[in-house]
């Protein structure tokens, strides 16, 4: 006990006694311990009781081959399909092969009216002899030319002789004048010389030193002398005159020659044209054999033959119709050479073109055989691009074996091309990859593992509405396709085996994957046909098996696959 003492307002002391206070009880520390441990026990009951209750669907593992495929449709086509056609237009006159006729290399399909054709056969064949004729005659013409050319030639060298003699009679009265005038020279002094003798003699006569005979005799030769000066005078008067004459001669000679130089350039030019008329007859004879040769092709393509063994597939024209080539030749007949060997042409997806390549397998069904599988192969992947409405795709040749002739031209068919294969894989579902497990199923004496060893998820949720409301967390963490991600080939997945009665998370590698299975491989350990890989639970919508959704075909489909469902019951 204590005793307190403070001043009061009245200024008198007040005294305060204080005495300890009382201890309660603690029992209520001790209920509430028991609450906690009573709903401590309750979880655990209610965790065993639920894990209890978790049934699993299982499947075997299988053993054996995967393929991955990719979808597309097409149409089948003959292998080789020619379209015969006309050269030359008409109007038919007669059809000799119908659908569906066999038909051998030269055979006749067709025949267009030749009226047209044999008349203009026929003209180019008079055309033809008339350009001969002609060739003839001109022919005879110019062999005559060289005839006339030699003629001129030998004119024309005679003149040019005239020429040349009444050079030399011109250069014979030039030097006939020379020696006439020297003559005159001569006679002159000899003139002179009597003259002088006459006088002197007539001095001497007078003075009687010489007799009267001797000046007669002189004065005979003075009268000489006169005589042959005139005539030496007359000789070179008549060799001028000659000269004259022939320089005249001369100049008719060389206007003879050139004359017949000219005659003779006449007569080669003559040649000359009679030759090159004879060559365009030649030529034109060639022209018109041309001519003749197109009038009988024309005609000939007026019987429409087949040009290789095949069916007719297609007949277009009927008889009395006109068919007109004048800008693109007309299609008569489509026939198809092998129907043997028909070739589909698919449209491939431009996701899916990537992974295609020729020498895939291929397998596909016709609307009139559903029942009944076709198999082909890859020969080709064409590059060039179709785009309908946004779409890319690319057209794939498969060749298809038809010994039976079962398909026809234009027949759609639904294909499917194996574009990589496992062979001795382990196959599990899809959904096994997908699936993970619900709180409270983990068993003793196993740790949650994770793909690539990572630690346990505790916060993670399962993708079914019964888990979310069940558990909220499951503490194997969560798969790819679980956590958003996509199963790819070449990843890292995870599945849950039965094993011994317990559930036992395996790391596996993904490999081949189709549209409802993948073969896996281990990380550690092995895989049997014996283990049962969990595919869905009871927490699963209704017991529902859980469906898979494939990467890369955008499909789905139930897990399992057709493999055996089984159950199991968690630990307790």
């Amino acid at each position: 006990m204590f005793t307190l003492e403070r001043p009061a307002t009245n200024g008198r002391v007040s005294t305060v006694i204080l005495e300890p206070a009382r201890r309660r009880p603690r029992w209520w520390l001790v209920i509430a311990a028991v609450l906690v441990i009573v709903a401590i026990l309750a979880s655990i009951v209610i965790v065993r009781s639920r894990a209890s209750a978790v049934s699993y669907s299982t499947v075997p593992v299988q053993a054996g081959a995967l393929a991955q495929t990719v979808t597309a449709s097409g149409t089948l086509n003959p292998q080789n399909t020619i379209n015969v056609g006309s050269q030359v237009s008409g109007s038919i006159l007669e059809i000799d092969a119908d659908f569906n006729s066999k038909v051998k290399k030269g055979q006749i399909l067709a025949k267009l009216d030749p009226t047209t054709f044999q008349a203009a056969l026929d003209q180019a064949n008079a055309t033809l002899a008339q350009s001969v004729a002609q060739a003839a005659a001109t022919g005879a013409t110019a062999s005559g030319g060289p005839s006339s050319i030699e003629e001129a030639q030998a004119q024309a060298q005679a003149s040019a002789a005239g020429v040349q003699a009444a050079k030399m009679t011109a250069d014979a009265a030039q030097a006939a004048i020379a020696t006439a005038q020297t003559n005159v020279t001569k006679d002159e002094s000899a003139l002179q010389l009597a003259q002088q003798t006459i006088t002197r003699d007539r001095q001497l006569l007078s003075q009687g030193y010489i007799a009267q005979s001797q000046a007669d005799t002189d004065q005979s030769n003075l009268v000489g002398a006169q005589s042959t000066l005139a005539s030496a005078r007359a000789a070179v008067s008549q060799a001028q005159a000659q000269a004259a004459a022939s320089n005249a001669q001369i100049a008719t000679a060389n206007a003879q020659a050139q004359a017949q130089n000219a005659l003779t350039g006449v007569s080669d030019a003559t040649a000359a044209n009679q030759v090159a008329t004879h060559d365009a007859s030649v030529a034109a004879i060639g022209i018109q054999q041309a001519n003749l040769k197109t009038a009988q092709a024309n005609l000939d393509h007026t019987i429409i033959t087949s040009p290789v063994d095949g069916t007719v597939i297609a007949r277009d024209v009927s008889v009395g119709q006109t068919v007109a080539s004048s800008l693109q030749t007309p299609t008569l007949f489509a026939i198809a050479q092998d129907l043997s060997k028909m070739e589909l042409d698919l449209a491939v997806g431009e996701p899916d073109i990537g992974r295609v390549a020729a020498g895939d397998p291929v397998s596909f069904s016709v609307l009139a055989y559903p029942n009944r599988t076709f198999t082909g192969t890859v020969e080709q992947v064409r590059k060039n691009p179709t785009t309908v409405s946004n779409v890319v795709t690319y057209t794939s040749v498969v060749i298809v074996s038809n010994k039976d002739n079962a398909l026809l031209p234009g027949m759609t068919a639904n294909a499917t091309i194996q574009v990589a294969h496992v062979d001795n894989g382990s196959i599990v579902p899809l959904a096994a990859l997908s699936y993970t497990p619900p709180a409270g199923s983990i068993q003793r004496g196993h740790r949650p593992a994770t793909a690539g060893g990572a630690k346990p998820n505790a916060g993670a949720t399962t993708p079914n509405a019964a888990n979310a409301t069940n558990a909220s967390a499951s503490p194997w963490g969560t798969t790819g396709a679980s956590s958003g991600g996509a199963v790819t080939a070449g990843s890292t997945g995870r599945i849950f085996v039965v094993r011994s009665g317990k559930l036992t998370p395996v790391v596996v590698t993904v490999g081949l994957i189709n549209e409802t299975q993948a073969s896996v491989t281990p990380v550690r350990g092995t895989l049997s046909t014996t283990d049962q890989v969990v595919i869905g639970d009871s927490h699963s919508t209704s017991g529902s098996r859980t469906a898979a959704r494939n990467p890369l075909t955008g499909g789905s489909a139930p897990a399992g696959g057709g493999g055996r469902g089984g159950t199991l019951g968690g630990a307790r």
